[in-house]
């Protein structure tokens, strides 16, 4: 028996990620040398008793990574904000309005991005940024709804952050969306999977150390959608967080879930005082 569980020792902690130090830098977030970034701000009141400090997950990107945010010419998530403005002047659905109908120009949006998720009274329920899209093409413009955290609906949200960017987080966590909030913050420090982690196990209690090739950043999602140079392409929050609970070799929630909506909008009030960066790269 104690054999059995020796070597059971041994096989987990050859599983686990290995992890060596490794920091933050302190450089400077400017975009396209007009608009400067927060990039690190003092935690918000519901983190005194976890973090001092938060920071974006630029910091801890090599410089060429960080050079390619910094240019708007030079960042590949551009693209999907060019699609998107695109999708935002067509008129589509038995309405045969466009965004722009209801909305102008997508400059219009500057400042939504920062505070989604959030509760919607009308709906009765907490909504992300892509759930308010799609409730807009449903019931206002007559159109089909975009698949979650897929290329329609990730370059809409890569346009409508891109206003935003500069803006602080300001995500409400009191109120009707309390629930949902306790419900994100369960799932964030909950172990899962046969290698046992939360999302705190990497992301609060070993940020700023290596796992692998990587350094481990805070998590904090002010930058999504994110450019991954890993797969090439934008990314939403949802696919991340159902990859990094995959990683744990947990059974995983859909993009779009009750549980992954709680949990963004628990790991977005983590964040609260940076500004919107998206669409940023990271590896």
């Amino acid at each position: 028996m104690k054999m059995k569980a020796a070597t059971a020792a041994l096989i987990a902690l050859m599983a686990a990620p290995a992890m060596v130090a490794a920091g933050a830098d302190d450089d400077t977030l400017i975009i396209n040398e007009e608009i400067t970034m927060t990039t690190k701000a003092p935690a918000p009141a519901h983190l005194s008793d976890a973090l001092d400090e938060v920071m974006s997950g630029w910091h801890f990107r090599s410089d060429g990574t960080q050079a390619m945010q910094m240019d708007d010419f030079d960042n590949p998530g551009m693209i999907g904000v060019e699609a998107g403005l695109e999708a935002w002047n067509t008129a589509e659905g038995s309405e045969g309005k466009s965004c722009a109908s209801c909305h102008g120009d997508a400059e219009s949006m500057a400042g939504i991005k920062a505070v989604y998720p959030k509760y919607n009274a009308e709906a009765g329920e907490v909504r992300t940024l892509q759930m308010q899209m799609n409730a807009c093409r449903t019931e206002r413009m007559g159109a089909e709804a975009w698949k979650y955290d897929k290329g329609d609906a990730i370059n809409m949200e890569a346009l409508l952050a891109s206003v935003s960017r500069g803006m602080p987080v300001n995500v409400a966590i009191d109120g009707p969306a309390a629930a949902t909030w306790e419900m994100g913050k369960e799932l964030y420090y909950t172990r899962t999977g046969q290698l046992d982690l939360s999302c705190a196990s990497c992301h609060e209690q070993n940020y700023g150390n290596m796992i692998r090739a990587d350094h481990l950043s805070q998590g904090q999602i002010n930058g999504f959608p994110v450019y991954r140079l890993k797969n090439t392409k934008l990314n939403g929050v949802h696919s991340r967080f159902k990859g990094c609970v995959r990683d744990t070799r947990a059974a995983t929630y859909k993009p779009g879930s009750a549980e992954f909506v709680a949990l963004e909008l628990y790991v977005a009030s983590r964040g609260n005082g940076l500004s919107v960066e998206g669409p940023s790269v990271r590896n």
